[in-house]
Parts: structure tokens; sequence; C-alpha cells
């Protein structure tokens, strides 16, 4: 991770509940963010390929045992080989995964970069929470 990265704006825990470091800074984050094209974007700050988490997922199949044994489910770890330039409606940025032999797309909002040294951390983050919050 670059020491020069402004953090301010992520969110934190805290006796206030779940809210950024810095009110100010998530407010210009978020300015930014609304701005941004975000296919470009995402190909200038992303190195493929990475380790992604899916920490996410609508479906409700991983309530079952099935769900385990299926690719590219919550809590399943993936190689990010691409990003896709057209955003979908739905599920926005999708990223293109692979997970042993199998190949597939999972929506970028639903994946995390679990560690803080990987380049890659903070473009996903970045994407992630303007992705919840787009109102």
């Amino acid at each position: 991770m670059s020491e020069s990265y402004d953090t301010s704006w992520d969110i934190s825990r805290s006796e206030r509940g779940t809210v950024p470091y810095s009110e100010e800074a998530f407010e210009r984050k978020y300015s930014e963010w609304q701005r941004r094209k975000w296919p470009a974007w995402l190909l200038a700050h992303l190195t493929f390929p990475f380790t992604v988490v899916r920490m996410e997922d609508e479906d409700d199949a991983y309530f079952t045992n099935a769900a385990k044994r299926q690719p590219f489910r919550l809590g399943h770890t993936m190689t990010a080989v691409a990003v896709e330039m057209e955003e979908d409606p739905k599920y926005g940025m999708l990223l293109q995964v692979k997970e042993g032999r199998h190949k597939g797309y999972v929506p970028l909002a639903d994946v995390e970069v679990t560690s803080k040294d990987d380049a890659n951390f903070w473009p996903v983050r970045e994407y992630v929470v303007w992705f919840a919050n787009r109102g």
C-alpha cells in the first residue's frame, strides 16, 4: 500500500456507529466518485491477476451445503483476471474470475482484497464503498 494514500474517507466503527474517519474527507471522496468513469479508472488502477474473496452474495443458496461445492460463492477465494468494460445495471462492474478450473463473473461490489498490502486493496475498496452508497 502506498504511504501517500489518503484513507481518511474510509469507514470505521466507533461509539457513534459505523462512520467515516472524517466526514469532510468522505464527502470529497464521494463527490469524486460521482464524477468518475469507473471502467477506465479501474483499468488504470488495478493490476491483474489478483486474489479476491467473495464477501457478499444475494443468493440464499449459501444456507445449504450445496453452495460450498459450487464455484464463486460466498467465502470462496478466486483469482481476478479482468474487469468487464460494460457495467451491469443491477450488479455494477463485473469481475472476470477463476476458481480452480472454473471461469465466471462476480460483481466487483461483492468481493474484497483481504491484504491491505496488495496494491489492488484500495481501488477495490473504493468501488465497493461507492457502490454501496450510490443511492
